[in-house]
Formats: C-alpha cells, structure tokens, sequence
C-alpha cells in the first residue's frame, strides 16, 4: 500500500510503501523476526536496481498500530506487522526481500498500486 502519509508525517521522497504481513514460527519454538542490524530483516529493490533499507528516511515514524507486533511470534501462531519504506515514485513495484537468521532471502514482486486485503485498514490507521 503507498501513501504520501499525514499531516504529522510525510515521506523525505514521494511516497510510504506499507507491506503488511504475518509472521509466524516455522517451528516449535519462539522465533525472533531478524532486525536490520543483525544483518537481516525487509529491504526493497526498486526497478531499477537501487536497494533500499526499511526505516529508511522517515519511514521509521509510519506506525498502523493493527500491524505493529514486534519482534517475537511464539510457536503454533502468528503476528501481524509491517515494513515500510521511503520511495522516489520510480521505486514502486520493486522486489521486497525478507533475509532470515540464516541468511536465507526471500522475495516478493511488489506491485506499483495498492493492493491485498489489509491495504484499506492500513490506509485508514495511516491517515490520523
């Protein structure tokens, strides 16, 4: 979901991407979604190669509190949260990548519009 934020918080380029997703443990024991700084976490490749870290320019201030869980997901279920970036407009429809604990990445093609079933609710907790 993209928006150009709120009267408090607006992007440092044109526009927030907001993925929403659902963590869960892969097994029978609490897991830790990896952070940035442990060399892991979200990043986004724009269309034209550029790599571009979450939290980047004032995305660490986007916060939809539906999808703010943290850290931790306890076996046998899941969170829900988001990543979000700060992108020039030619950056939508890049690459989301999650990088585990292990090194291990995974990628999803990101379309360039909103889309998926949370991205009214997110729209809606992004606008106050």
């Amino acid at each position: 979901m993209y928006t150009t934020g709120n009267s408090v918080t607006k992007p440092t380029k044109a526009t927030f991407a907001f993925i929403a997703y659902k963590a869960r443990a892969t097994t029978a024991v609490a897991a830790d979604q990896v952070a940035p700084i442990d060399g892991g976490g979200w990043s986004w490749v724009a269309p034209d190669g550029q790599a571009i870290a979450q939290g980047n320019g004032e995305a660490f201030n986007v916060v939809a509190d539906s999808f703010n869980a943290g850290r931790t997901v306890q076996p046998g279920s899941f969170v829900l949260d988001g990543a979000v970036f700060d992108l020039d407009t030619v950056h939508a429809g890049g690459i989301l990548i999650y990088t585990d604990g292990e090194g291990k990445a995974y990628r999803w093609t990101m379309p360039k519009r909103d889309a998926g079933l949370e991205a009214a609710q997110i729209k809606k907790e992004l606008a106050s």
